[in-house]
């Protein structure tokens, strides 16, 4: 099966379509995976759902879909950083389904297992529990949440090999591992490329058979909030 593209937009060739959910790995600007994020701008699918922790900010990662007015809705645990992500739900143009950043993480990792809902405390008594079902275990409530499962999964790896392994390099392993599972289709982008048995098999973070299209690329290093004091 091939699985290596020469660019983003070859890679997601045949996989957009209008109205489609995405889940998308990274943390802050770590790890996100920005050239596909563009390529997806360019081809300009629009009425997108998309699950991941946060929308980038201005001007680059996911803030470049909120700016073309491509997305309908986030799933997100932190919408900090984005003027235009406030702007838009603020005004009513943009959905949010707001989830506790540990709940977004397992319920991108339920759907990638399998498992169509998961009762967890995290919310309880809160507006995040409104219209969901409570359950008692052992004297205590919890509510029901459903496992995510995406049209297409878009991550970013340190690493990876021609038959789709990969492995990410700190802050980037928390959403992304469980992103990529929870896609119907796996893209993902890499800085380094290399052949089959070159990586470290316990280092390993996503195997292979999740990836369904891999590509190359060369990335910028944004740092998301620069605090300096004075010489």
């Amino acid at each position: 099966m091939k699985k290596v593209y020469k660019t983003a937009a070859d890679a997601l060739d045949g996989v957009l379509f209008d109205g489609m959910t995405i889940a998308s790995g990274g943390f802050g600007l770590c790890g996100i995976p920005e050239l596909l994020i563009a390529a997806i701008r360019d081809a300009g699918t629009k009425d997108l759902t998309i699950a991941s922790n946060n929308a980038g900010v201005d001007g680059f990662g996911l803030g470049l879909l909120l700016e073309t007015r491509q997305v309908k809705k986030m799933m997100s645990s932190y919408v900090g950083e984005n003027a235009e992500f406030m702007r838009q739900y603020l005004s009513g143009e943009l959905e949010l389904e707001f989830n506790p950043q540990g709940t977004l993480a397992e319920r991108m990792r339920a759907g990638g297992a399998g498992i169509p809902g998961f009762y967890t405390q995290t919310g309880v008594g809160t507006v995040i529990a409104e219209g969901k079902e409570e359950k008692v275990f052992d004297g205590k409530t919890y509510i029901l949440e459903r496992g995510i499962v995406a049209d297409l999964a878009i991550v970013k790896a340190w690493k990876g090999d021609t038959s789709g392994n990969l492995v990410y390099r700190k802050t980037a392993r928390n959403f992304n591992p469980p992103a990529a599972t929870c896609g119907r289709i796996c893209i993902a982008e890499v800085e380094e490329l290399v052949h089959p048995g070159e990586l470290n098999p316990d280092m390993i973070h996503t195997p292979g058979i999740y990836v369904h299209r891999i590509i190359q690329g060369a990335h910028e290093k944004r740092i998301e909030q620069r605090t300096t004091r004075a010489a």
